[in-house]
């Protein structure tokens, strides 16, 4: 006797067949809504071209990119991250395999950028291959020794430890003026001395390298009873004949605005200050200019360099990006050939800036 009628059989038949289509649906949903979701994040903007190192957040969006994948790209950059192959992308937060796959072609990555395969050695190779001993290049460009980062002075021949010891050396005696303190410093031996010597620019002899002019020297030497500006408070600045109450607070603030005066003549910029009031309290006042604060440019925010008076809002802009491209400069002479400061910005800023190496140098 059968268990089950033959209508129950049939029943439980269709109910079998059901089951087995609703389970094909449900997976096959599963399987398109990835890419349902793709389109929605690639159809609501027809993408373009785009440069990962380059390109803000609201360029990448414009340009099609999505968020969560912009965001992760402008973050990445942000601890120093350089995009150097398409495949880069692949590990940004937010890309998935296929939407690598549709954003792939637009990916634009500059040559510069680029990796460089400086030698490539067959697998096969079971011997080292012996390199021909390289010739050593040395800069041939002059450069501000009282600038110049601990990196740049290693293209000169020095290691890194003696490299650090000279801009410790430079620092610790507020820097080198003269061919005698440079050979003066123990870890430069008369090789590297002659080898530096013809590009080295002391800073008292900034103004004539830039300007073609005789050197000159930016602070005189204080004369009896002469006021140093940049220590002086606002009770000692009134108290020069031709420095009133209005006068005295606009050195200060300006001074406050620079980080100091590294020359008397910066007071000539006060339009409080006229051409007579200064030829009369010249005599009386001198400045260190070895009290200075800097600005460490490799590693200072947008808001201390927006701040500074001789930073203009273009040298800003190209200041921000070029740092987030290269990762910083050594020496303030990048500065003007990278077209980020003419060669008045540089004269004025150089007593202000410091170099070090970038965190991703």
């Amino acid at each position: 006797m059968s268990l089950y009628s033959e209508s129950q059989r049939r029943g439980l038949l269709v109910m079998v067949v059901l089951l087995f289509i609703l389970l094909a649906i449900y997976l096959l949903a599963e399987r398109m809504q990835p890419v349902e979701l793709l389109q929605e994040q690639t159809e609501a903007v027809a993408l373009q071209n785009f440069d990962p190192n380059v390109d803000s957040y609201e360029t990448l969006r414009a340009k099609g990119v999505p968020t969560e994948v912009a965001v992760g790209m402008v973050r990445w950059r942000s601890y120093g991250k350089v995009y150097r192959i398409r495949e880069d992308l692949a590990l940004v937060s937010g890309m998935t395999d296929s939407l690598y796959g549709v954003l792939a072609p637009y990916i634009s990555i500059a040559d510069s950028m680029a990796p460089r395969a400086d030698r490539v050695v067959s697998q096969r190779d079971s011997k080292p291959r012996r390199e021909e001993p390289r010739e050593k290049v040395f800069p041939k460009e002059k450069f501000l020794i009282d600038t110049a980062s601990a990196q740049y002075l290693t293209r000169w021949g020095l290691s890194p430890r003696q490299a650090d010891v000279v801009v410790r050396y430079r620092d610790a005696g507020r820097g080198i003026h003269s061919e005698e303190q440079l050979r003066a410093c123990y870890v430069i031996s008369d090789e590297v001395a002659e080898r530096m010597l013809p590009y080295v620019i002391f800073t008292s002899e900034r103004e004539a390298v830039w300007a073609d002019e005789k050197p000159t020297t930016e602070c005189e030497l204080p004369a009896e009873q002469s006021v140093e500006i940049n220590t002086a408070d606002s009770a000692t600045l009134v108290a020069i004949d031709g420095i009133g109450a209005r006068s005295a607070s606009e050195i200060i603030k300006y001074r406050t605005l620079l980080g100091g005066y590294y020359s008397v003549e910066q007071i000539r910029e006060l339009k409080v200050i006229t051409e007579s009031n200064f030829e009369k309290i010249l005599p009386k006042i001198w400045c260190d200019s070895f009290v200075i604060s800097k600005i460490d440019i490799n590693f200072a925010r947008s808001l201390e360099l927006e701040r500074h008076p001789y930073i203009s809002a273009r040298a800003l802009r190209r200041i921000v990006k070029q740092r987030q491209l290269k990762g910083g400069w050594t020496r303030i002479e990048e500065m003007i050939y990278d077209d980020i400061l003419s060669e008045e910005e540089a004269e004025r800023l150089a007593p202000y800036l410091r170099f070090r190496p970038s965190a991703t140098e």
